[in-house]
């Protein structure tokens, strides 16, 4: 079990879009991937944990493809979102100061590709000092292998792989 202090944890769930979520995907689909997601959102909005939704944008085009805005779900759990042109949330997205802003020290990451946005994410993260966490059933990849890798090899170099499940989040103490 990972118990989770609300006032300085953050959900961050990347990339999780309509045109993103149509791919063929493993181990999971990406309907599955966002139920997951959105249920842990419910949680954390539940205690009053902030849930930020990144979405990426094509960079140097005229226009987006369809499906390239946060899936509906994910915008209506989202207390922030950002919008990156790169493969990471971090750079030139404000993230980290909206993190900052709200005394964020430890991040859950969720989303779409966990080798790819998800570790990307990680990475940066890491470097800013944040304390870890992945949903491993809240995210999903191109293939099962990549996830896989992602899940046993990379990710728990830079915190803790867990299922939603084991995520407990503190409740508010009564004064």
């Amino acid at each position: 079990m990972v118990i989770l202090e609300p006032a300085g944890t953050a959900l961050v769930l990347v990339d999780l879009m309509p045109r993103i979520m149509e791919l063929s995907l493993g181990p999971r689909s990406g309907a599955e991937a966002l139920d997951a997601a959105c249920a842990l959102a419910e949680r954390f909005r539940a205690a009053g944990a902030p849930v930020v939704a990144v979405k990426v944008d094509r960079p140097h085009v005229a226009e987006q493809p369809p499906g390239s805005e946060l899936h509906e779900r994910v915008a209506a759990l989202a207390d922030e979102s950002v919008v990156k042109g790169t493969v990471g949330a971090f750079h030139r997205t404000g993230l980290h100061e909206i993190l900052q802003e709200r005394k964020v020290s430890t991040l859950v990451l969720a989303g779409i590709a966990t080798n790819m946005g998800v570790e990307s994410t990680a990475r940066a993260a890491s470097d800013h000092g944040y304390e870890l966490v992945f949903a491993e059933d809240a995210m999903t990849a191109l293939t099962s292998a990549e996830h896989q890798a992602a899940i046993t090899l990379n990710l728990p170099r830079f915190g803790q792989v867990a299922s939603s499940a084991e995520l407990a989040l503190k409740a508010a103490s009564s004064s």
